[in-house]
């Protein structure tokens, strides 16, 4: 290993020496960057370090960048010759990993000080000097920017208008909450702020034709030394039509309207209907009229406002019916300040098919692939609901593993009914502009384990799913049933169920039913913030009514029995966090928590095998083999034998953290760390040490590796290799293994080196 680290010295003092000036044009110079000094004893230090940061920002170009004094990019830029082609590697490592010189020719210092003294001005320091210079050394050239800005000007008041017009006494209500304080200094971005401010809020008072260039705030600095009063006013160019504040008089829909028809709309007159306060005209009236009272939040007489406006037009295109959505606001030709609302909505296809091919993987490293069709209807009973109704057939196979030749067939169906409103005994309203719905559930599957079992499952479900907005959604299932039933269990699997008694809980004949609800909180469509959480808490319950009736204690073998079955009774919670920290534009660092408990009581002495947590595999710790990990220090290895390793547990802790980054194109990189491990939560005599302690840190299992992403756009294949840090198997004080790695060993690369092929990233 002496000689890897010898090399990279080595080169490390060779780039450290090369000189970044050697290879510049002729009478070109090295920029190195600008340096900003605030100049001015009677403003505090605090403030001329706040302002000297800011205007550093400011300065263009920005130089070469350092890493530890030095220019690496630059480095590479240079070592590399010329490349006429502009694709292949040179290309990328030249232009890519390397960074061309930034020159002192395309530096501007008079716009750079141009563009300083305008800043300072803008934040109050009218009487600023700036100066500009550069100094030089040898091939290379620094900017300096020396800035005096006097003492800053404060806000001493601020006047809205006092006039009795409509408008003014609108804008001198938004004053409330201005952003223009007293005692604040001069802002000219805050000014800007305001206007939009003001904007906003009168918007929500009718007055539809305005906008925040109608606004100026006049300053007068002649009132005192360093302050200003700032007048807020409506400029008397304003239109006329702006000062108005409107009402709601009729509202028009189109529901079937043709892009191509423009201006010229041709309809019977028995395709006019009168709905409330809506007129829908509608020739082939394909749409029930009231999904349009459930969407449009306008009625007939009301005050104009911005916020209605947005919601309705939020809710049409978020049902999912309609490919276009086109709003229109006219002056009405009746008595009074009206405004007629018109809405040209053009509809999807109805009915759609689709065929799909999937390749996938799961957490037990199998692959294969799944063929489904699916048919859709958009409105099926003309209220703009959509069924769904899906097959899907497919096989799994697991290239090497303890799996390797027990393949998996599975084929079902599935159809789900989805209507755009909440039914429900009890009133639901909601002010979101995301539609509520109510979601029903009916699916069939047949999963065949070859020389195995089968398993037949039955699921149905019905509930509510509704958005408080973009970041937050909420999932309420009333009742979720899930009625599993074995066939065809082999005599090689009664036998391994001999060895492993854990495999019976398997084939099982199971009944759950139960409520269960989610919540989701995410801002990863927010592409520009730096730091995008994703969250998701989920609560399950299953038989806790029936249980608590029939007074069920399977402990003391009072088991009650629905349908012949044993329902279960548990109550699980689940949450998983995620958290992506942007380093820059091809690189990022993931992060992701789950934690989880199930608690089995009354009917059930266990939970269910399909609802406990499993922890292992290509999606999860990809250091250890799927469903391998724990329970606690228990080793699954001793199952000699088994087929299945699937350890399953009441308790879950998991961690996973990734710094991903870009290569070459669509290849990019990972390295990555995953710990975790999963318990039980009652002592299990043939797990020994499973049960969850306070002791559980100490139980965590530790692995890291590095991956490679292909990302093709459409598919993204992942490959990790990944090796065991700490196994919490082995006996205490011997569980970290990272001083035992060898990878020159055969037999420590067999049993410690995992690979993964997967699809899609993990987390």
């Amino acid at each position: 290993m002496k000689y890897k680290f010898i090399i990279l010295s080595i080169f490390i003092l060779f780039v450290a020496s090369c000189s970044n000036t050697k290879f510049l044009p002729d009478g070109e110079y090295l920029y190195i960057g600008g340096k900003v000094k605030v100049e001015n004893e009677s403003i505090s230090k605090k403030e001329r370090k706040a302002l000297q940061a800011e205007l550093a920002k400011l300065i263009r170009p920005k130089p070469n960048k350092k890493i530890l004094g030095l220019r690496p990019r630059l480095y590479i830029y240079n070592l590399v010759d010329t490349v006429k082609k502009e694709k292949g590697f040179k290309h990328w490592l030249k232009n890519k990993v390397g960074e061309a010189p930034v020159l002192f020719s395309q530096v501007d210092l008079e716009y750079n000080k141009s563009v300083l003294q305008n800043f300072v001005e803008n934040n109050g320091y009218f009487n600023a000097e700036t100066t500009a210079d550069s100094t030089r050394f040898d091939k290379k050239v620094e900017a300096n920017y020396v800035v005096n800005p006097k003492q800053q000007y404060k806000i001493k008041s601020v006047q809205f208008p006092t006039d009795s017009s409509e408008i003014g006494k609108a804008v001198s209500k938004t004053q409330r909450r201005t952003l223009l304080k007293i005692g604040e200094g001069y802002s000219l971005d805050k000014i800007k702020e305001e206007r939009i401010r003001i904007d906003t809020r009168i918007k929500e008072k009718g007055f539809f034709y305005f906008n925040s260039d109608y606004l100026k705030v006049q300053v007068d600095s002649t009132v005192a030394k360093n302050e200003v009063d700032l007048i807020v006013k409506v400029k008397d160019e304003a239109p006329k039509l702006s000062k108005i504040p409107y009402r709601i008089n009729k509202i028009i829909v189109y529901p079937n309207y043709a892009i191509q028809q423009q201006d010229t709309i041709d309809y019977k007159r028995d395709s006019i209907v009168k709905y409330k306060d809506f007129t829908i005209i509608d020739n082939e009236k394909l749409f029930n009229p009231r999904i349009f009272d459930r969407t449009l939040y306008f009625e007939k007489g009301d005050l104009y406002n911005r916020t209605n406006h947005n919601l309705s037009l939020n809710r049409l295109v978020n049902l999912g019916t309609f490919k276009f959505v086109k709003n229109q606001f006219k002056v009405s030709d009746t008595i009074g300040n009206y405004l007629d609302a018109y809405y040209y909505l053009t509809p999807m296809p109805k009915k759609s098919f689709r065929l799909e091919i999937l390749a996938k993987t799961n957490s037990a490293n199998y692959t294969g692939t799944e063929l489904s069709i699916n048919w859709s209807n958009r409105n099926t009973f003309k209220g703009a609901e959509l069924l769904t109704i899906s097959a899907f057939g497919g096989f799994e196979v697991q290239v090497s593993g303890e799996n390797n030749g027990y393949n998996v067939y599975r084929f079902g169906a599935e159809a789900n009914l989805i209507w755009p409103r909440i039914i429900s005994p009890f009133n639901f309203v909601s002010a979101s502009g995301f539609v509520p719905r109510t979601k029903a559930t009916l699916g069939y599957e047949y999963l065949s384990r070859t020389q195995l079992y089968s398993l037949q499952t039955l699921k149905g479900a019905f509930g509510y799913i509704w958005k408080e907005n973009e970041r937050k959604e909420h999932q309420f299932n009333v009742s979720e049933i899930t009625f599993a039933s074995p066939q065809n269990v082999s005599q090689l699997y009664k036998d391994q169920i001999a060895t492993n008694p854990s495999l019976s809980r398997v084939v099982d004949k199971q009944l759950i039913f139960g409520p269960t609800y989610s919540y989701t909180y995410t801002n990863t469509m927010q592409k520009k913030r730096i730091n995008t959480i994703f969250y998701k808490g989920g609560l399950d319950l299953s038989g806790i009514i029936t249980g608590l009736v029939t007074g069920a204690n399977a402990k003391k073998g009072d088991t009650v029995n629905v349908l012949g079955i044993p329902f279960s009774q548990y109550i699980k919670v689940n949450n998983e966090f995620k958290h992506n920290y942007k380093l820059g534009k091809d690189s990022q660092i993931a992060s992701r928590i789950i934690a989880g408990a199930g608690f089995s009581f009354g009917n059930s002495v266990e939970m269910p095998f399909s609802k406990q947590f499993f922890i292992g595999g290509t999606n999860s710790l990809r250091a250890f083999r799927a469903r391998s990990v724990g329970p606690g220090t228990y080793d699954g290895s001793k199952d000699a034998g088994t087929f299945l390793p699937d350890q399953s547990g009441d308790v879950v802790l998991e961690m996973n953290t990734e710094y991903r980054f870009k290569i070459y194109r669509f290849l990019n990189g990972a390295f990555f760390v995953d710990a975790g491990n999963i318990w039980l939560l009652n002592e299990n005599a043939a797990k020994p040490g499973s049960k969850f302690t306070k002791n559980f840190i100490e139980e965590i299992a530790v692995g890291t590796g590095f991956g490679l992403r292909f990302d093709f756009s459409f598919l993204v294949l992942r490959t990790d290799l990944a090796f065991p840090l700490k196994k919490p198997y082995l006996p205490q004080g011997n569980r970290w293994v990272a001083d035992k790695i060898s990878f020159g060993n055969g037999a420590w690369r067999s049993d410690n080196l995992v690979f993964n092929l997967a699809i899609g990233y993990p987390f």
